[in-house]
């Protein structure tokens, strides 16, 4: 039986609100003129289940191809600059590691940054494939990247456990898209939400996984 969990990463994995947020308002100011947007406000429209966020970040209906690349220049350096892990996630990680549990990233983000926060914050070793939204046809809420980490690993549901951590509704409806379990981490960007289990912990995770997990 194998055990697979994939985890979200901004606000699940890592706290990168800061430098997005920078990011944002640098591009915000650059190009559309428009006044600093603060951190919760960027992260609550990154985590809310739809929304226009080009509407929201930038007074447009859709990313426009400078904004676009301004962002992308802007953030390649930034993304490193504030972000951290969350306190336990190395430990849940070298645990999960110790259990032979197989995990993945399956972030919204492009696969670019996340190989570069995670590399740099040391956290990168731990997973053995990281999925961004570049690399799948549909973002999370669809199951894409979802699908993309089980088919590898050739997951039977009914024998194999898979798990899918994160910090908003779009991580939950993924997983139960994809037929596993959703586990709702409630230490990062939100503190409240539903899944299959809620960790109001990182080190709940461990505990979710080694031995509340059923079969799916």
């Amino acid at each position: 039986m194998r055990r697979i969990a994939l985890f979200d990463m901004d606000g699940t994995l890592i706290d990168s609100g800061l430098d997005i947020t920078i990011s944002i308002n640098y591009v915000r100011q650059s190009i559309y003129r428009l006044e600093p947007l603060a951190v919760q406000t960027i992260i609550d429209a990154i985590n809310a289940h739809q929304c226009n966020l080009a509407t929201i970040f930038y007074g447009t209906e859709l990313y426009e191809p400078d904004a676009k690349t301004l962002f992308e220049e802007h953030y390649y350096d930034q993304c490193i600059q504030n972000v951290r892990a969350y306190d336990g996630i190395e430990l849940m990680l070298e645990q999960l590691s110790l259990h032979d549990v197989v995990m993945g990233v399956a972030t919204n983000a492009p696969t670019l940054f996340a190989n570069r926060m995670l590399e740099h914050l040391g956290l990168d070793r731990f997973f053995d494939s990281i999925v961004g939204a570049d690399r799948v046809e549909e973002p999370k809420p669809h199951p894409h990247m979802l699908y993309h980490h089980l088919h590898r690993h050739n997951f039977q549901s009914g024998t194999d456990r898979a798990w899918m951590i994160g910090d908003n509704s779009k991580d939950m409806e993924a997983a139960s898209r994809a037929g596993i379990f959703g586990i709702f981490a409630g230490w990062g960007f939100s503190t409240t939400g539903e899944g299959d289990y809620f960790a109001s912990s990182v080190e709940d995770v461990v505990d979710i996984i080694w031995n509340k997990g059923s079969g799916c």
